[in-house]
């Protein structure tokens, strides 16, 4: 299973994603979910994908071999003038392979090849997006409303981004709510795992500003981990106490 995050500040983007594939329980991965383009002083562009593995890693495929090529037309990841653009040329290809391999398979390749995307960056002259490229090949765009979004394995995480995002708080703080929404999902389900990708892209910069890969050994990880059931026990045992009520005769 997976689970990715890309969360929307004032500040700029905060993206982190795990690195589990498991087809069982005795056939555990490690595989990166996390990628990047990026033009020094024009543009960056992350994407993290979930879902079927040969799906997402044909995409990512084919998105570097155009990227070789830079007067391929196709190159939209370092050519295309907005990330409106990146984004419905991720979600085309998407398709098309998702499309290609389910017609080769038949009716038993139906809903196996399925598969989802987040695209985060920014272009110079515009500001950061953030989008969710569905296995259709359409995509919605982060909002006021919407200002972050989840792939994989996401019910486990979602509270606790719900309750302590502040689209005003600091890039160090995301970072820490995402450690946290991450911290929650592995206690909850075996199929997420570490090693976990973090990236932070600061806004106007064009760059990943922060990248952090957090193992098993991360000092930080572990404090946040410790700290927070510490801090969930002590706030439970401070509700108020539940009282029976009496029988009366």
């Amino acid at each position: 299973m997976t689970y990715c995050v890309g969360m929307k500040l004032d500040k700029g983007l905060v993206l982190m994603s795990d690195t589990r594939t498991n087809s069982g329980v005795d056939n555990i991965s490690v595989f990166r979910k996390m990628f990047t383009w990026q033009v020094p002083g024009d543009r960056i562009i992350t994407v993290m994908t979930a879902g079927n593995l040969a799906t997402t890693q044909a995409v990512i495929s084919q998105l570097e071999e155009r990227t070789k090529e830079p007067e391929n037309r196709d190159n939209a990841l370092l050519k295309s003038p907005t990330m409106f653009q990146v984004a419905t040329e991720v979600g085309n290809l998407m398709r098309g392979i998702i499309s290609e391999r389910q017609d080769a398979n038949g009716a038993k390749g139906r809903g196996r090849f399925t598969a989802s995307i987040i695209v985060a960056g920014q272009i110079q002259g515009m500001e950061p997006r953030l989008f969710m490229v569905y296995p259709e090949g359409n995509f919605i765009e982060a909002s006021l409303d919407t200002p972050f979004f989840q792939i994989g394995e996401t019910k486990y995480g979602r509270p606790i981004i719900i309750r302590g995002y502040d689209r005003h708080m600091s890039l160090e703080d995301g970072v820490k709510l995402l450690m946290v929404s991450f911290d929650s999902t592995l206690k909850a389900n075996l199929s997420v795992g570490l090693p976990l990708d973090l990236q932070v892209i600061a806004r106007d910069t064009f760059e990943a500003g922060h990248q952090h890969r957090v193992t098993h050994e991360d000092p930080y990880f572990q404090a946040i981990s410790s700290s927070w059931g510490d801090a969930l026990k002590n706030a439970f045992h401070s509700l108020p106490d539940y009282a029976f009520l009496k029988r009366e005769d």
